[in-house]
């Protein structure tokens, strides 16, 4: 078997090869900011298509400031180099992209070098959740990190062993998943993937000074609900027990997808089946990153026929 095919610092090289030294600062206090971007393969055609890969990329461009780090290519170069990996991998299916920009100084000292290094991986993915039965979730015991201690809208590597913990603690529990509350108590996200709930038809978000990801998926979702003639989206604070009496509850990001909640603490949410308009955004969602409905301009990318080079 081939080993896979990795971009590191502007060539594409085998796996082997792009071994990170063991004082790199990244890897001793968290100095990176990484993504992640879906491709589908749409079934009927066979080919392979990046969604919304450049909002990911322009993401990552605001969010590498924060660890002044300078990303080495323009969004749509970057665009381009992830079309490039899955192709060089000859991946043929649904497939998830990790770019990395990091600090790559080879130091003791938490100061931030100037020394900086770019990555990107893809590989095969199929479901990092159930978003078929419905998943029972858990308040963590852990509070979501605040944004003047680590920039929760942003990606910053370090900033995931929070996440770590709480997911972590909800399967030690027998959940599927935790669900974070900020310091105020306030309802944030899952460990990794933002939060919806549904009542009486509306829909409902933590908004973004709750302590949560500025998601991509999250952004998704309200511009499919309101194409979709959901009767009001709102972006506000959320209590813990707003949840329990919700109709229905959903956790979504790039990885995780739409994936219902059917329980939460113990406590059926709804029914205790996903709910109408969770698998109608499902749908929608599925239709559009398989090419089988239009997308917003933009929003696909072809990746082209996979070879092996």
């Amino acid at each position: 078997m081939r080993d896979p095919i990795v971009f590191l610092n502007g060539a594409f090289l085998p796996e082997p090869e792009t071994r990170v030294p063991i004082l790199t600062h990244a890897l001793h206090y968290g100095t990176g900011i990484f993504e992640g971007i879906r491709a589908y393969r749409d079934a009927r055609t066979g080919e392979v298509r990046l969604f919304r890969a450049k909002d990911h990329f322009d993401r990552m461009r605001h969010n590498v400031t924060f660890l002044n780090i300078e990303l080495p290519l323009t969004s749509d170069e970057l665009v381009q180099v992830a079309a490039e990996l899955i192709r060089r991998n000859g991946l043929t299916t649904d497939v998830y992209v990790r770019p990395l920009a990091y600090k790559a100084a080879q130091r003791i000292g938490v100061g931030l070098p100037p020394e900086d290094a770019f990555a990107m991986i893809a590989l095969p993915m199929g479901l990092y959740v159930d978003t078929e039965k419905g998943l029972h979730c858990g308040v963590s015991s852990w509070r979501r990190i605040q944004d003047n201690a680590i920039p929760c809208r942003a990606k910053i590597c370090g900033a995931y062993v929070n996440s770590s913990l709480a997911a972590q603690e909800a399967r030690d529990r027998g959940f599927d998943e935790a669900i974070f509350l900020n310091e105020t108590g306030h309802v944030a996200e899952g460990s990794a993937m933002n939060i919806f709930l549904v009542r009486d038809g509306h829909l409902v978000t933590p908004d973004v000074s709750q302590g949560i990801l500025e998601g991509i998926t999250r952004d998704t979702v309200m511009t499919l609900a309101a194409d979709g003639g959901i009767a009001s989206i709102a972006e506000r604070p959320v209590d813990r027990t707003e949840l329990y009496v919700a109709d229905e509850v959903f956790l979504c990001g790039t990885a995780a997808q739409i994936a219902p909640v059917t329980r939460i603490d113990g406590r059926i949410i709804g029914t205790g089946r996903p709910g109408a308009i969770t698998l109608r955004l499902q749908a929608a969602y599925d239709a559009i990153v398989r090419g089988a409905a239009p997308a917003r301009p933009g929003w696909l990318e072809p990746v082209g026929v996979p070879q092996w080079i």
